[in-house]
């Protein structure tokens, strides 16, 4: 039933009982049922049509999410200071699935356009903020997605076989860092960490996002050090909270999606 919310999208805000029919696997008569009882939990509305919007329970689970998150809670005001202090603009990511996605940002180099939302989701394999999340997942988890994405990996240059895959997987987990120009957004350069809870597993990204420009006038090791080092912050921080945070896992056999 809750996989009917998967046909939800920036390019797709209502469905049918067709669509949502497709979606779940089910006859037309048993996903009618779904949509009424994801209609009265509030999470659909009925619109014009026979089609369905997203519900306003939805804005009341965001609101809980952004306010309890542990890692949201503590990256909120530090991706500020280091933003306000850098003059470059930073923002945090999480993922779940087979979506990365943008929790937070601080944008305060307005030169560049304010493109990002919280709640967009990114292709998994593009942009320094996806590939260093995707790099410190545990190697059972990078066999699993290659196996299922062998040829979507390829064409975004990570790798032809499962081992130069694997290879530059390593590299970035090594580095603790990744740089790429271009890859989401023309003209835009991201310099990306992990973030990782206490056991070690990754929780999400942090990342610089500058022009081209400002990248080639910049030093490369200062933006290095400064986005590990709020990455570093964040960790410290989370460390300092009583609640446990959970890393998220991808899906069985994910097939991740741009």
């Amino acid at each position: 039933m809750l996989s009917i919310l998967n046909g939800f999208d920036e390019k797709n805000l209502t469905l049918d009982v067709g669509r949502a029919a497709e979606l779940c696997g089910s006859s037309r008569a048993s996903t009618y049922r779904y949509l009424q009882a994801l209609t009265r939990s509030g999470l659909l509305t009925p619109a014009s049509g026979g089609n369905y919007i997203i519900g306003s329970r939805v804005i009341e689970l965001e609101m809980l999410k952004r306010e309890n998150d542990p890692l949201a809670r503590v990256a909120r005001h530090l991706i500020r200071f280091h933003s306000e202090d850098l003059e470059l603009n930073v923002m945090l990511c999480n993922y779940y699935g087979d979506k990365v996605l943008c929790t937070d940002f601080a944008w305060t180099d307005h030169s560049i356009p304010e493109i990002y939302k919280r709640g967009r989701s990114m292709p998994i394999f593009k942009g320094a903020m996806a590939k260093v999340i995707l790099a410190n997942l545990s190697i059972s988890q990078l066999k699993s997605i290659y196996a299922h994405n062998s040829e979507r990996i390829s064409e975004n240059g990570l790798g032809d076989t499962i081992d130069a895959f694997m290879r530059n997987m390593s590299g970035i987990r090594s580095a603790g860092y990744c740089i790429t120009h271009a890859e989401v957004f023309p003209g835009l350069v991201g310099v990306a960490a992990p973030v990782n809870d206490t056991e070690g597993r990754v929780l999400g990204s942090v990342v610089l996002v500058v022009s081209t420009q400002q990248f080639e006038e910049i030093c490369e090791t200062f933006l290095i050090d400064k986005i590990k080092e709020i990455a570093a912050d964040i960790e410290r921080s989370l460390q300092r909270k009583t609640m446990t945070v959970i890393a998220a896992r991808p899906r069985r056999n994910p097939a991740y999606r741009d």
